[in-house]
Order: structure tokens, then C-alpha cells, then sequence
């Protein structure tokens, strides 16, 4: 009866795998699947583009700000509780932006679909911890990874063709359906806590818990490298599509066709990449995934040059699987690090600084690029300019990320007693 019981309770704890996975697939979806429907907005609203690209910002603004607190209540009223009523207001959020008669309605349906998914962000990592055993870690880290990548690439050919074949209203209800889906898969896998766990008291909990600032300077080095890889990422998506189009003469369909090798390579590398972690332990696959990302974005300032579009793919070839390894193998080895009682906020430190580094690529390099290109525009610049500001670009990005990461090793040496643990972890 008993092995019956446990092999009964084990297949349920399966499906948190699915349950989890899923919630990273909402949360990007949530970004690329509304892109693809602007268009249609702005004509159903007859209001121009401009206006309706608040449907994505707001979504963005708010899930990047209300990651710390959702990782915060988690850590504060239990992280499958919030967990599950953030899947919730993300379902209840995108039936509202579904039946949304108008521009503001829209927004405000989104801005809150967006806090809901800081929470389908940030505590499907802190839960993972206790959730799969010790030794299986990493792979459900590279499982997050590649599922949301596959939301960001699946994305815009889903929306496309419920907009086709429905409306732009239909791209909301499948997301509140999803969410409600997810929410009940979630209930019936993720054990709820055991009621003889009682919490401490307020005073005492107070004294034993660190803050956020304290649990920000532990996490410091990984945080740090975690925004820098966000941000030679988002460089790609900012500067390859006119490499592509401008330098390399591509059309739009071959553009789109080669700018999809890397959520594909993405796809494909993320499990992998959780199972070395599990294999090896996360500080050996976390310096290969920095090596490869280092090398792959001094490939992307020099192959293409040399080879066209064949360097470009070749560096992507590099450049992709490096970033899974790293986010795998770091947010292995910073959650493991973490206390039962911090894993919300340290998972919200992560979600955080990949947010900004994402945020940092789009301005900060996005200009760095527009400004070497010389040109009044981009758009207008010639493709010799367009090549050495790919050029230019990668090799600033390369070398920021070189940098701080020997910046980090040093100081870590030096301020071990402030940094734990941060950069170990994960098996082995």
C-alpha cells in the first residue's frame, strides 16, 4: 500500500514540471503573441501604431517592476500560494484585455497581466528547489530556459493565425485559457505545505531573514554577469535585422528565417544545458557558457565581415547555446545558495537584472549601434557602415561582458565571506 501511495504521490510531483514549464511559457508568450497583433488593434481602434505599443509597454513596465515583489510575498505568504494567484490574475487579467472595448481598457488589462507575470517569472524558480529532487535541478533550470524561449519564438506565428482565422480579441482569451489550464494542473501537482511547519514569529523572523539589499550584495557577482549577458543578447535582436537587411541583402522572409536559428538553438540547448549542471555542478558549465558567450559575440563582431551570412549563423552557433549553459548553471547555483525563506526575493534579483540588461541592450546598445552607423537614420545608412557598426558593437559588447567577469572572479576572491556560495552549487 504504501510504495502504491508513494508511486501515486510521485506521479503527481511529475506534473509540477509541466505546471511550472507552462507558466514560462505564458509569461513570453505574453510579450510576443500581443506584438504580432498590433496591427490589427491600431486598425480595429483606428488610433496609429504608436499609441497601441502601449499595449506591449505596459506589460513589460509592470512585470519588470513587480518581479521583487512578487518574489518578496512569496517568500513572505508561501511561494505556491502566490504562485498560484498570480496564474490567476493572469488569467482573469487577459479574459479582461480579451472583452477590451477600447485603448485604455486594453492597457490596463495588460499592465495587470504583466504584474501577474512577474509572478509566472519569478517564483516557478524559487518552487523548483523543492520541488525536484537535488540531483535534477539543473535540468528543470535548462527546461524553464527553453520553454521560454519557445514562447518567445512560437509567439508570433500562434497570434498570427488566430488573428486570421478570429480576431485579435481571440489572442487574449487563448492566454486567459492557458493561464486557467495552468492553474489547475498547478493545484493538483505542487504539494501544499505541510500545516505542522509553523511560520516564526514576526520578531524573531525579522532577525534571521535578511534584506533585499543584503540578499542584492550576496548575489552580487551573479547578478551582475546575469545583466550583461541579458544585455549582449538583446543586442543581437537589436542589431541583426539590419545587418541582415542592410550589409547582407536580405529580404524580410530570409531575414525572419535567419533570426529564428537562435530561439531554435535556444530550444534545443536547454535541457542539455541543466543536465551538465546536474552532471558537473554549475561553476564548470557556468565558466563554458561564459566562454562560449565572450567568443561568440567576438565572432559576431568578425565572422560576419569575413563570411556574410554564413559567419553570422556561425557566430549565433556559439553565441546561443553559451547563453543557456550560463543561465542554467547560474540560476542553479544562486538559488541553491538561497535559504527556504529567500527564494522568492533572490529569484526576483535574477528576473531583475535580466530585465535591465534587456532594457540596457535595447537603449544603451541599440544607440551605440545607431551612432556608429553614422547615418541620420539606420534605416538609411550604407552596408559598408552597417558592417562596422555590427563590428564596433560586438566587440564593445565582448569586452563589457569580459570585464566584469574578471572583475567579479577578482573581487570574489577578496570579499568571500560576503558572497557565498554564489557562484557553486547544483550537483556534482
Amino acid at each position: 500500500m504504501e510504495t502504491a501511495a508513494s508511486n501515486a504521490s510521485s506521479a503527481v510531483q511529475r506534473l509540477a514540471r509541466p505546471a511550472l514549464a507552462l507558466s514560462m511559457l505564458l509569461s513570453s508568450l505574453g510579450v510576443s503573441i500581443a506584438n504580432i497583433a498590433l496591427p490589427a488593434i491600431a486598425a480595429d481602434f483606428g488610433l496609429p501604431l504608436a499609441a497601441v505599443q502601449w499595449t506591449v509597454t505596459a506589460y513589460l513596465i509592470t512585470l519588470t517592476g513587480a518581479v521583487l515583489v512578487a518574489g518578496g510575498l512569496g517568500d513572505r505568504f508561501g511561494l505556491r500560494k502566490m504562485y498560484l494567484i498570480g496564474l490567476g490574475l493572469f488569467a482573469a487579467a487577459s479574459l479582461a484585455c480579451g472583452l477590451a472595448g477600447d485603448l485604455r481598457a486594453l492597457v490596463a488589462g495588460r499592465a495587470l497581466a504583466g504584474m501577474a507575470a512577474a509572478f509566472l517569472t519569478t517564483l516557478p524558480v524559487a518552487i523548483v528547489r523543492g520541488t525536484v529532487s537535488q540531483n535534477r535541478v539543473g535540468a528543470m533550470m535548462g527546461l524553464l530556459g527553453t520553454v521560454s524561449a519557445i514562447g518567445t519564438a512560437l509567439g508570433p506565428s500562434a497570434g498570427g493565425m488566430v488573428i486570421a482565422g478570429w480576431n485579435w480579441h481571440g489572442v487574449f482569451w487563448i492566454l486567459s485559457l492557458l493561464a486557467v489550464a495552468n492553474l489547475g494542473l498547478a493545484l493538483a501537482s505542487l504539494p501544499a505545505p505541510s500545516p505542522s511547519v509553523s511560520a516564526a514569529p514576526a520578531s524573531t523572523s525579522a532577525e534571521r531573514t535578511p534584506s533585499l539589499a543584503q540578499l542584492a550584495m550576496r548575489a552580487a557577482p551573479s547578478l551582475a554577469i546575469n545583466f550583461c549577458v541579458a544585455s549582449v543578447m538583446m543586442t543581437t535582436l537589436v542589431a541583426g535585422p539590419f545587418y541582415l537587411s542592410i550589409a547582407a541583402g536580405l529580404g524580410v522572409a530570409k531575414v525572419g528565417l535567419v533570426m529564428a536559428i537562435g530561439p531554435v538553438t535556444s530550444m534545443l540547448a536547454g535541457v542539455p544545458s541543466g543536465r551538465l549542471t546536474d552532471a558537473y555542478g554549475a561553476e564548470p558549465v557556468l565558466k563554458a557558457g561564459l566562454a562560449s558567450l565572450i567568443g561568440g559575440a567576438v565572432a559576431m563582431a568578425l565572422l560576419p565581415g569575413a563570411f556574410g551570412v554564413v559567419g553570422y549563423v556561425g557566430a549565433m552557433l556559439v553565441l546561443t547555446p553559451g547563453y543557456q549553459l550560463f543561465q542554467a548553471a547560474n540560476n542553479t547555483a544562486v538559488v541553491a545558495s538561497a535559504g527556504e525563506s529567500e527564494r522568492g526575493r533572490v529569484s526576483g534579483l535574477l528576473a531583475l537584472s535580466r530585465n535591465l540588461g534587456l532594457v540596457f541592450g535595447a537603449g544603451v546598445m541599440g544607440a551605440v549601434f545607431a551612432l556608429a552607423a553614422g547615418a541620420a537614420s539606420v534605416e538609411t545608412a550604407s552596408a559598408a557602415s552597417i558592417a562596422d557598426a555590427m563590428r564596433l558593437t560586438f566587440l564593445l559588447a565582448a569586452s563589457l561582458l569580459a570585464v566584469v567577469v574578471v572583475a567579479v572572479r577578482s573581487l570574489r576572491g577578496r570579499l568571500d565571506g560576503l558572497w557565498p556560495n554564489s557562484w557553486r552549487g547544483g550537483g556534482g
